[in-house]
């Protein structure tokens, strides 16, 4: 009888447990974070650049790598507010931008990009905008690579993942 009752006592703790796991939108949420993670790797694979975590620019930036970290997010609604300490601003949009249009890039020409991106074709450049699903960054990407910049990095968790990191910000405010 105690037997039993130990056997039905695990049993039901088993199901409960297996049934909250099962209930709790777990599954669902695996769906959602796959599809952002092919998305990602499709916008790789399409923008020929590699991807850069959040650890890994800390890193570079403690270091005192040169580079240029370029925040893809429009100026006065994000850069301004926070940044990436050292990041300059250049604004992308975030539909695919096959041909150049100066309007979805806050009015700045395929030459200003030039121009802040500089000579160097081979210095590293990091783009990010706000986070994993946007973007923004993946059109400076491909940009920069269509203008022959060989050193080319996305930065996919963007700012709300620097910050969740509790990395310091900058802001122009």
């Amino acid at each position: 009888m105690k037997r039993n009752f130990l056997f039905a006592l695990v049993a039901v703790v088993a199901l409960s447990f297996l049934g909250g796991c099962l209930g709790s939108g777990k599954f669902k949420d695996e769906v959602e974070k796959e599809k952002s993670a092919v998305k990602l790797v499709r916008e790789m694979q399409r923008g020929d650049y590699d991807i850069i975590d959040t650890a890994g620019l800390k890193a570079l930036m403690d270091k005192g790598t040169d580079m240029l970290v370029v925040d893809t997010m429009p100026y006065e609604a994000s850069f301004k507010k926070n940044h990436v300490p050292g990041a300059v601003a250049f604004e992308f949009p975030i539909p695919d931008m096959n041909e150049w249009d100066n309007a979805q890039t806050a009015g700045k020409s395929q030459e200003e990009f030039i121009e802040l991106l500089g000579p160097d074709k081979d210095k590293l450049l990091v783009f990010y905008c706000g986070f994993v699903k946007c973007t923004r960054s993946h059109n400076g990407a491909v940009w920069a690579k269509k203008l022959g910049y060989t050193n080319v990095v996305r930065y996919p968790g963007g700012i709300f993942a620097w910050k969740g990191a509790d990395y310091p910000v900058a802001s122009e405010e």
